[in-house]
């Protein structure tokens, strides 16, 4: 056992872990219960569980390797595996093979998310995530299913759409699209007036019908990485070119 173990774990950041880990599991027995609504509340709560752990960690200075761990271990659960039965037991099953690779696809790239974050979180920048993270994914599936059950529609209503879904999330989460943290210390600075209205008038709508503006805005974070990624691109060519030549020019001189 190594010194840090010996000295005990943090309890607090670790119960929100664990809070975390049980929405998750617990949205898999609604699924295989065939309650597919419940599963997908229960998914969202773990998401809001997961955002807590690590807030509640960094404001009491309990941050731990043990706890980044046991986070990722739970994330695995609770944004992978449980999203992925849920959407192969509501849609995916009709489509035989393909149905169930693309659950074990998304299943497989929340694992490869989850590692890559890990050996990059001290060298990636905080305010970006590259490759979208697994929490707003596994929301996204929810708010889909939520969606539907919303408006009274099968599964079966645009199912192919939902395949496509499925694959399109699952090569986003490995992908180098970059994706804003919502870590950034400015944020709960002082910011002026109208942020607080825009923010209660947000509120007031996602009040209002909850379902659709939570579908909405996961659709608006999601998009926001592959269009910022499109916008930037020209730049990134030109930077690209820059660099290049330089190498080029140094290894003439070199030479």
């Amino acid at each position: 056992m190594s010194e840090n173990m010996k000295k005990g774990i943090y309890i607090l950041p670790n119960l929100f872990t664990t809070g975390s880990l049980f929405a998750g599991f617990y949205g898999m027995v609604s699924t295989l219960n065939g309650d597919y609504r419940t599963a997908a509340l229960w998914i969202l709560v773990s998401s809001i569980f997961d955002g807590l752990d690590g807030k509640v960690a960094r404001l009491t200075g309990t941050s731990s390797k043990f706890g980044v761990e046991y986070d990722s271990l739970a994330d695995l659960v609770s944004f992978g595996v449980a999203p992925g039965l849920l959407m192969y037991s509501w849609a995916l099953k009709p489509f035989g093979r393909l149905g169930w690779l693309a659950a074990f696809l998304f299943v497989v790239c929340s694992a490869l998310r989850l590692a890559r974050f890990n050996v990059q979180v001290e060298t990636v920048e905080s305010k970006r995530f590259i490759g979208l993270p697994t929490p707003a994914t596994a929301s996204m599936v929810s708010a889909t299913v939520l969606l539907f059950d919303h408006f009274g529609w099968p599964s079966s209503y645009k199912h192919l759409a939902i395949l496509v879904l499925i694959y399109f999330l699952a090569i986003l989460m490995v992908s180098n699209v970059r994706y804003y943290s919502f870590k950034d210390p400015e944020l709960i600075k002082r910011q002026p007036f109208g942020f607080l209205v825009l923010a209660v008038l947000l509120l007031i709508v996602i009040a209002a019908e909850p379902v659709i503006m939570l579908f909405a805005l996961f659709s608006i974070y999601i998009s926001s990485g592959p269009i910022g990624f499109l916008m930037t691109w020209p730049r990134r060519r030109r930077l690209e070119r820059a660099v290049h030549k330089g190498h080029e020019a140094a290894h003439r001189h070199n030479g």
